[in-house]
């Protein structure tokens, strides 16, 4: 469920603070609306050399970003957060795993652009799909940089009793 939540980086903003953040403000926003309900809240970004990558807004954005990421180490930071109102529950955590691509060819780029896959996605690429192609290494977690570290994400519910597992 979108949260409507304006997804800036703040001056001086570090990019573990700013996922931790939206997803703060993201799982906040939702969960007063549904009070009774357990909320988890993410934004992921990439980053690289310093500059924040969020979502591709058209094709020659997609196209500088998988270009700048060419043949480079890069991180994806992922911020989550379970809110439960009623429970006055709102506990988060931050994941970053490093991603080393190959080197793009101008031609992988511009097919790649057009398979639509980048305009959702933090640095324009999915790991999960025709975008694993770039990607030489990952160091951490896999799932996080698909969009959710589920490993750490789980760790967090159970902590925060929203779910358990029982025999």
């Amino acid at each position: 469920m979108p949260s409507s939540i304006e997804e800036m980086p703040q001056k001086g903003e570090s990019p573990a603070e700013h996922v931790l953040g939206l997803s703060r403000q993201k799982a906040s926003a939702v969960s007063s609306r549904y009070p009774d309900a357990w909320i988890l809240g993410a934004d992921t970004i990439v980053v690289i050399n310093g500059e924040m990558m969020g979502k591709p807004a058209h094709a020659s954005e997609a196209r500088e970003m998988l270009t700048k990421l060419s043949g480079r180490e890069h991180y994806v930071h992922t911020g989550f957060t379970i809110a439960r109102k009623t429970a006055d529950v709102l506990l988060g955590d931050v994941v970053t795993s490093s991603v080393l691509f190959k080197n793009i060819s101008e031609e992988e780029i511009n097919w790649y652009v057009q398979t639509e896959e980048p305009y959702d996605k933090a640095g324009g690429y999915a790991a999960q799909g025709a975008g694993a192609m770039f990607i030489r290494e990952i160091h951490g977690s896999y799932t996080n940089v698909i969009g959710l570290p589920l490993c750490e994400a789980v760790s967090l519910l159970k902590c925060a009793g929203a779910i358990e597992f029982s025999r």
